[in-house]
């Protein structure tokens, strides 16, 4: 006679989950649901962009290169045919073609791009357009179910699906400067994806695709919508998102802990003036290499990338004290920043 252990189950049975739980079956078509229903709402609106850029000289002798081609996505986020994509896309674009879901290409003209935060608007001209639905990115949660969409590789309307892996994540541009607040996902991007956009299982956009890390695997990045809200107006309205600047190059350098004791700083590490634009800002307000900064309009200044924070729109033609150590001195000097690019 054999016995059985009642906490096994009997040879030959199925495994059946506990009573109220879904099956694994049941699991994955609740999953599959939610994904597909996010493409079925944001996918009409997802475009594909491709790029021509101008030739440039070759190496000495051979003349000329051949135009170079690339390309990525971009969804149309507004009826009259306004298209959001990623500002490295579209760089140094001479010819920008679009290609709608239905099949239709159309010439793109680019409104505005920001490569501060890899932000670019384009604009056709096209009737009958479906336009994505933006989000509330502030309401994502770790752990959240997000689906991109894009042309990786030139392979339309690829989907992937994933999570969303953190908030909050920093991100350095092209330009050097850091986007902040960036989501961090393992949905599968790849080059073409950059510029599609980042949806929830219903179909809103919280997000612009814009970066994958190169050997990386589930680590992939996307400027939220919240942020994109924010330049959208400046970019339609002057092609372009304005900052103020003092003129100076620096780099990030530590305090001693007796400097920091002594002048009751509230950083530890400061920014190193090394070098000063003639007849700039900085210049005019009496700034010299070696001065170390370490506040800016009364916000401590640990690194660039704050004091690049602190110089926005707002500051240009603005009377702005910045603190400094001097030597064995702390002083304040006025600076009034100018339009980065006037």
């Amino acid at each position: 006679m054999t016995f059985q252990d009642s906490t096994s189950p009997a040879i030959g049975s199925v495994d059946r989950p506990p009573h109220g739980m879904p099956s694994d079956d049941e699991a994955l078509d609740a999953y599959s649901r939610s994904v597909v229903h996010a493409v079925d709402v944001v996918s009409a609106a997802v475009v594909k962009i491709d790029v021509t850029r101008q030739a440039r000289g070759g190496p000495p002798g051979r003349g000329r290169q051949e135009p170079e081609q690339g390309g990525g996505s971009g969804f149309v986020f507004a009826p009259d045919g306004l298209i959001l994509t990623n500002s490295h896309v579209v760089d140094d674009a001479a010819v920008l073609m679009v290609s709608l879901p239905d099949g239709r290409k159309h010439g793109a003209d680019l409104v505005g791009h920001d490569p501060d935060t890899d932000l670019a608007v384009l604009k056709i001209s096209a009737p009958d357009l479906s336009v994505a639905r933006l989000g509330d990115s502030s309401r994502l949660r770790p752990g959240q179910l997000v689906v991109a969409v894009g042309n990786p590789y030139g392979l339309q309307h690829t989907v992937t699906a994933g999570v969303v892996s953190a908030l909050g994540r920093s991100l350095r541009s092209k330009s050097g400067r850091l986007i902040d607040n960036v989501i961090q996902t393992d949905a599968a991007l790849n080059p073409g994806n950059s510029g599609g956009p980042l949806v929830t299982t219903a179909g809103e956009v919280v997000g612009v695709n814009t970066a994958m890390i190169l050997g990386g695997q589930g680590l992939s990045f996307a400027v939220p919508i919240n942020t994109v809200r924010l330049f959208i107006p400046a970019l339609l309205r002057e092609g372009r998102v304005r900052r103020s600047y003092i003129g100076i190059g620096v780099q990030d350098v530590p305090l001693l802990r007796r400097v920091v004791r002594f002048f009751h700083l509230p950083v530890e590490s400061g920014v190193l003036v090394v070098s000063v634009e003639p007849d700039g800002p900085a210049a005019r307000a009496g700034l010299s290499e070696g001065d170390i900064l370490v506040e800016c309009a009364g916000e401590p200044v640990s690194g660039a990338d704050d004091l690049h924070r602190l110089l926005t729109e707002e500051r240009i033609g603005q009377r702005t004290p910045v603190a400094l150590i001097r030597g064995t001195e702390r002083m304040t000097v006025t600076v009034v920043p100018r339009d980065r690019q006037a």
